[in-house]
């Protein structure tokens, strides 16, 4: 019994080794990485802060300073990530504070300010002593309601952009109807034959007529002469 109790001693200790071995290369990442960040070196303070995360996935800490390096790096996609990570598992209420007011000025700097103007109120629900807090919360205010303003008014001139247009358009639609009404009624119109006027075709038959009756005539002058000269006389008709 006195073996089983060592040998269960035994890995408790080795455990608690390994722990405590983590724990201390976790610090020394982090505590790494925090002298780099201070040195404005954030590059090489991110990696450290990773690695430390490498060593504990869940330490609120490495995970809080990773977010602040990559904002320092306007990588504010990948920082937002990192604060909200953290926000899920920090218990400690100031810490919390600084997390949502951290992502409110990410949210800020992108403009987008109803969602800073929410995290600024998570952060001073936290720790509603934060004046710095406080005074972003007013000026995300401000520059939310001008935002909304802008908005408005964008969105009344671009109505009255359209409505002009379709004016003009329909002006430019009703002129061209007018000017082609205009051009049909200057069209010469076909001239209507009168009911007493000739066809082409009558002409003809009627310049025929006058032709064969000539031509009989001068047949009928001819045989009179021809029956003068012979001493013969054809009666009239």
């Amino acid at each position: 019994m006195c073996t089983n109790i060592k040998y269960i001693l035994s890995i408790a200790f080795l455990f608690f080794a390994i722990g405590a071995s983590a724990q201390k290369e976790e610090r020394d990442y982090i505590r790494k990485g925090n002298r780099q960040f201070n040195d404005s070196v954030y590059v090489d303070a991110e990696v450290n802060y990773r690695k430390a995360l490498e060593v504990n996935p869940n330490s609120t800490v490495s995970m809080y300073n990773l977010g602040n390096t990559l904002t320092q790096q306007q990588k504010f996609q990948e920082a937002m990530e990192q604060y909200v990570a953290t926000a899920k598992i920090e218990k400690d209420k100031m810490k919390l504070a600084q997390i949502y007011h951290n992502m409110g000025v990410i949210f800020q700097a992108g403009k987008d300010y109803g969602q800073a103007v929410d995290a600024y109120k998570m952060s001073l629900r936290n720790n509603p002593t934060d004046d710095k807090t406080r005074y972003n919360l007013a000026l995300a205010q401000k520059l939310l309601k001008d935002q909304e303003q802008n908005q408005d008014q964008n969105q009344d001139q671009n109505e009255d952009q359209q409505q002009n247009q379709q004016d003009q358009q329909q002006d430019k639609d009703e002129q061209n109807q007018d000017e082609q009404n205009k051009d049909e009624q200057q069209q010469p119109s076909q001239p209507e034959q009168k009911e007493n006027e000739m066809s082409k075709e009558n002409a003809e038959q009627l310049l025929n007529s006058v032709m064969q009756d000539e031509k009989d005539t001068q047949d009928k002058v001819q045989k009179k002469q021809q029956a003068v000269q012979g001493g013969r006389l054809e009666k009239d008709w």
